[in-house]
């Protein structure tokens, strides 16, 4: 499994990143910052962030994300997800432009910009690069300048007003096409299998009956990771030695048991609640992967 880089891990990597010591919750129960690209370091690792990013990246390299990579030899816009790991390296040594990053805390802030995993931006599977013209980044840098302005400023209202600048940034991005041209990595099996495994585990906890789980089969995952369900199917089987059914059959079964120990739901919202349309359908489902009856895991001790 890839590493993930929190927030206050990334700043301690690159502390020029936070001059003014932005502390990790400085907008409400979230986190928001923007700085210019040269202050960071040519080669970022492979790893994925807890954090939201959107890059304006103006310098030559190459980025991996996900299994595949590009080349980047034009001003281009980057939109990365705590979903999904990419790293960076350098092939010019003019880097700049800006980025801004973000917690979902922040965002959730604000309905108008929603849930950024829905958005095509961040859509896992989706394009995250979208090159940009000579009057699109002057269009894009102008925001980011006045981000980074704004991050500085005594204003009361600046997180609002922030949240502002990112939404036009996200509105001229969706304006523009994705890029296509990636290529894929030598290695991408294990790549495929490690997101398929990280998207699984982002299914849970469920928090409601109501809620009721959203990706069930090999079919849903494939769909959200832009694969074919065979070769998702192969890699997880060539990386882990288990089928992709077979991944989320037993998480399934381990969200059960936690809330049949730990919840006061009765068994049908614990059917609903993990995607079964009706009791009966889970109880055959439990009992055939666990030989127990979900009322029995229930009466155990814990």
């Amino acid at each position: 499994m890839e590493q993930i880089e929190s927030l206050q891990e990334f700043y301690s990597r690159v502390p020029q990143a936070n001059p003014l010591g932005l502390s990790l919750h400085n907008a409400g129960a979230g986190h928001f910052n923007v700085f210019e690209r040269r202050s960071c370091l040519n080669n970022a690792p492979y790893i994925r962030r807890d954090f939201y990013k959107v890059s304006l990246i103006i310098g030559k390299g190459k980025l991996h994300y996900a299994d595949k990579w590009i080349e980047i030899d034009r001003p281009a816009l980057l939109f990365s997800n705590p979903v999904i790991p990419y790293s960076w390296e350098a092939a010019s040594d003019d880097q700049e432009g800006w980025f801004c990053l973000f917690t979902e805390a922040f965002i959730h802030s604000n309905e108008k910009i929603g849930t950024l995993q829905d958005s095509p931006l961040f859509k896992i599977g989706g394009s995250p690069i979208f090159f940009v013209n000579d009057e699109q980044q002057q269009e894009i840098s102008v925001i980011f300048k006045k981000m980074i302005s704004e991050v500085s400023s005594d204003y009361i209202h600046k997180y609002d007003l922030l949240r502002n600048y990112l939404h036009l940034i996200i509105h001229e991005a969706m304006k523009l096409q994705p890029a296509l041209n990636f290529e894929k990595n030598t290695n991408a099996s294990s790549r495929i299998a490690g997101l398929f495994l990280e998207l699984l585990e982002r299914q849970f906890p469920i928090d409601t009956p109501e809620m009721g789980l959203q990706l069930k089969t090999a079919n849903h995952y494939a769909e959200n990771l832009s694969v074919h369900v065979n070769h998702l199917n192969r890699a997880v089987k060539e990386v882990t030695g288990k089928t992709t059914t077979e991944h989320i059959s037993s998480r399934i079964v381990k969200e059960a048991i936690a809330l049949l120990q730990h919840t006061d739901w009765n068994v049908a919202q614990v059917a609903y609640g993990l995607g079964f349309e009706y009791p009966a359908y889970f109880n055959n489902f439990f009992k055939k992967q666990t030989q127990r009856t979900p009322k029995e895991i229930r009466n155990i001790a814990v």
